[in-house]
């Protein structure tokens, strides 16, 4: 990761901790033409480990993690991201392996943040 992307990564560990209660235990960032895109380690928390632990629990707990990080962006679009990059938040695309304990979200802006940061390849 280059210092922007680690940055971007410190603001997405921030403002779900601040939003969700409790942020990834480690994220990595890599820009991507007008895509942030972050693989996340350690999303889930104690009482959401035992919920997949049930019966349908997962994919339960599937559906309502993503479709909850989806609502949360939407509601509280992050002005930080968006000053950090000196682009607008345009779309949020979210999932997660609940066994692995590993998301992905990809964020999607209105300009071209690779070519305006460079890239860590």
């Amino acid at each position: 990761m280059n210092q922007t992307e680690a940055e971007f990564s410190n603001l997405v560990k921030a403002f779900r901790k601040r939003h969700m209660g409790k942020g990834p235990s480690r994220i990595t960032t890599t820009f991507c033409k007008h895509w942030a895109i972050c693989e996340m380690d350690g999303n889930l928390s104690p009482v959401e480990k035992f919920i997949a632990s049930a019966d349908d629990g997962k994919q339960m707990l599937r559906e309502a993690r993503t479709q909850w990080v989806k609502d949360i962006y939407r509601n509280h679009p992050p002005t930080e991201m968006e000053q950090l990059l000196g682009a607008r938040f345009v779309e949020l695309f979210v999932d997660i392996d609940i066994d692995k304990d590993f998301g992905m979200s990809v964020f999607v802006f209105d300009q071209d943040i690779e070519r305006k940061f460079g890239s860590s390849r």
